[in-house]
């Protein structure tokens, strides 16, 4: 019936199924305009890129669709729209090439024998823009889409069978049946196609038993995909998506990683799927294409052109370089020159060390700020999570420990426990900006410590013994125990953290809200300005122009440039550091208290790496004295400022005040014995009625209470005076 139509048929009918023979001639052209495709096309320099790449890893290889385009529309059309038909044409048209190309290499040994080739994996990748998660709907089931996102979770590698060997168990006939793809299982037959002989009983209904060992089978893995921070609209929480990812994808990603990922929109039939609801299917991406984003940035690769090279080549040459790059750091913000010089260092960070025994050095630059309310510390973390090329902002108060660094939770489906990575996690390579630090509950700062020295996160937990990377730069922001910085107390009472976490911080600055007439007008009008000029749109689109460049500078600077110290600049970092640290011993020794800073090696370190990325500034590959000098700078009005400040030096007191002191102290001595309580109110009242300044009262009785004569009791209301 109809055989002698004209109608050419094929032998090979697995890659065509039977069916109406015009839908068999377009299979087999597109299968020969693969094979065309990959045997002859052309790249830019005139080689031959893909016929190459095969025959250098003949597993897979890596197709660019815009080739596709450029070499026939018609056909990379058809791979959008039906991927799942096309892409195994491919493959089977990449394997076929592989064997032609393999067969000449053979033919010279003199025996011209065919060589087996495994299977060949296509992986596509595309240069065009990404859709949202969230617009992925319906209309895209079962076509070619692009989305981009972090993963946050990955599966073990599990064995999926391709084809699954069946067997009868009436008549032992073997069949081989093939698997879906993806997330798809088997479709068993019905029946035997055995024809019984004449007195043989026939095959019953579903007679097929599957064989494991005869199957055949690739390596496969499920991934989680989130949407990335910047991505999810205000007020909403970040989507997911499941990605299956198989053969030469498993395992090349870590979660944490940030990707880009071409995939057929699939679905699948959910195992716990509700009573009633027979139509709905769960929807997930089957993987042909990852791309990883580089470590300094999120949107891919990151190319320079060459002009841009230049252009910063230029700036960096110029002598006003790193004056022009501190005044771009939040510039809406006014004065507080050295935070945004040490801002600036913390965004292109010093350069990372490996030791030949292994140790690692940390090149991430760590910043607390530290004082009065409105005084801009938010604002200086909320420009760095805009301008850092990975950040991630928390508040200290919502913020546990292992929301920070990484939990440890149960798969719904499979009971398996997997990773979660926190912040710090998720931030690798970039910047960690940490509010309202000193809310945080002690045990939560803690889980810190290892990620800002190590610059690791161990984790032992259920049965989970693993160690992440968190290379980060952390930028706190942090409030005295009072609210306010207060002048009459210690600095030991002001900063009221661990010495063990404030010796992680490189650059410690007390920003303190003075009242200076002449400081105040400026910024009253520095602030009705910026309201003022906020509408106007021809500034705002060169401050956006700003932005951008800043960050692209960031981003080849970092990429580019690894500084080290030079000779002359190591002596006199040396000589500066021996010189500190007797000048703290002296300090400890005339006011008998130790310094609420400490300074250890680690500060030293710490000006090591802000001379590097001062140095990283001006793209010059080694660290001068002069960025020494700098660093030296910047660390003594910050850190060092921080460590003298407060009460602890009394050198600060006129004559008249110390006599006045002494009598207030004569006075307090008199009215209380010794191992009588009173209380401070009651005290300072009595004195007061005496002509005694309230304020000289107080500090009077601090300095007794640093001398160890009176002490506080009951919430410092009450004062005890002891021998």
């Amino acid at each position: 019936m109809g055989w002698d139509e004209g109608s050419v048929f094929y032998s090979d009918q697995a890659q065509f199924p039977r069916g109406d023979p015009d839908q068999g001639s377009t299979r087999h052209s597109a299968l020969r305009k693969f094979k065309e495709f990959i045997r002859s096309f052309n790249g830019v320099k005139g080689d031959f890129p893909y016929r190459e790449s095969l025959l250098h890893n003949p597993n897979f290889l890596q197709v660019a669709t815009e080739d596709l385009d450029s070499f026939d529309g018609e056909l990379s059309e058809k791979i959008r729209k039906t991927p799942a038909d096309y892409l195994p044409l491919f493959e089977s048209a990449a394997a076929e090439v592989l064997a032609a190309l393999r067969s000449k290499v053979a033919g010279e040994t003199g025996e011209m024998e065919e060589p087996t080739t495994g299977e060949v994996q296509v992986l596509l990748s595309s240069k065009e823009n990404f859709i949202s998660m969230r617009s992925l709907g319906a209309e895209f089931i079962s076509k070619l889409v692009k989305i981009s996102g972090i993963v946050i979770a990955s599966s073990r590698t599990k064995a999926k069978a391709t084809y699954v060997t069946l067997l009868c168990r009436n008549c032992k006939n073997v069949k081989s049946v093939p698997c879906r793809p993806g997330l798809g299982g088997a479709i068993m037959p019905r029946s035997c196609d055995h024809v019984p002989q004449p007195g043989e009983e026939p095959c019953p209904i579903d007679p097929w038993v599957v064989v494991p060992d005869k199957s055949k089978y690739v390596d496969q893995q499920t991934l989680k995909l989130q949407e990335n921070p910047e991505d999810v609209p205000t007020g909403e929480l970040p989507r997911n998506m499941l990605l299956a990812v198989d053969r030469n994808l498993v395992q090349s990603i870590v979660p944490g990683t940030r990707v880009t990922v071409m995939g057929i929109y699939s679905i699948y039939q959910a195992s716990s799927a509700q009573k009633g609801a027979v139509a709905i299917r769960q929807p997930y991406i089957r993987v042909v294409g990852i791309e990883q984003a580089t470590e300094t940035h999120s949107g891919g690769p990151t190319s320079f052109t060459a002009d841009e090279e230049m252009e910063f080549k230029e700036f960096a040459q110029r002598p006003d370089s790193y004056t022009r790059l501190c005044s771009m750091i939040a510039p809406s913000i006014f004065g507080h020159g050295d935070v945004k010089k040490a801002v600036a260092c913390l965004l292109f960070g010093g350069s990372r060390k490996r030791l030949p025994d292994g140790v690692r050095l940390r090149g991430d630059i760590n910043i607390l700020l530290l004082g009065d309310p409105s005084t801009a510390k938010s604002q200086f973390l909320k420009f760095v999570e805009k301008t850092a090329p990975v950040a991630v902002y928390t508040s200290g108060k919502g913020s546990s420990a292992a929301g920070l660094t990484a939990s440890v939770i149960r798969d719904s489906s499979s009971r398996e426990f997997y990773l979660e990575g926190g912040a710090m996690v998720l931030a690798d390579g970039g910047v960690v900006c940490i509010d309202e630090f000193d809310k945080m509950r002690a045990e939560d700062r803690v889980a810190i410590h290892e990620a800002m020295e190590q610059q690791t996160i161990s984790i032992a937990k259920a049965g989970i013994t693993t160690v992440l990377n968190s290379r980060t730069s952390v930028l706190a922001a942090a409030n005295p125990p009072s609210g306010r910085y207060d002048d009459l107390k210690t600095a030991q009472d002001n900063i009221d953290l661990q010495t063990t976490i404030l010796s992680r911080f490189d650059l410690i600055f007390i920003v303190k809200d003075v009242r200076l007439y002449d400081q105040d007008k400026r910024i009253a009008s520095h602030i009705i300005k910026v309201h003022a000029n906020a509408g106007s749109t021809t500034k705002d689109s060169d401050a956006l122009d700003r932005e951008n460049w800043l960050k692209r500078y960031i981003e080849y600077c970092r990429v580019h440039c690894k500084p080290r110290l030079s000779d002359a600049a190591a002596t006199m970092l040396q000589n500066n550091y021996v010189r500190i640290r007797q000048q703290m011993r002296q300090q400890v020794h005339d006011t008998g208290e130790s310094a609420p800073i400490p300074i250890t090696v680690r500060q030293l370190e710490a000006i090591i790496r802000i001379s590097e990325s001062i140095a990283k500034m001006r793209l010059s590959y080694v660290a001068t004295e002069e960025h020494v000098t700098e660093a030296l700078r910047l660390f003594n009005v910050a850190t060092m400022d921080a460590a003298r400040s407060g009460l602890t030096d009394q050198i600060n007191l006129t004559p008249e005040m110390r006599n006045e002191i002494q009598q207030v102290e004569t006075q307090i001595k008199r009215r209380m014995g010794i191992g009588s309580y009173m209380s401070e109110r009651r005290l300072i009242d009595e004195l007061a009625r005496m002509g005694m300044n309230e304020s000289t009262v107080r500090r009077a009785l601090i300095i007794m209470h640093q001398r160890d004569e009176v002490e506080y009791k009951r919430e410092r209301r009450v004062i005890l005076r002891k021998a």
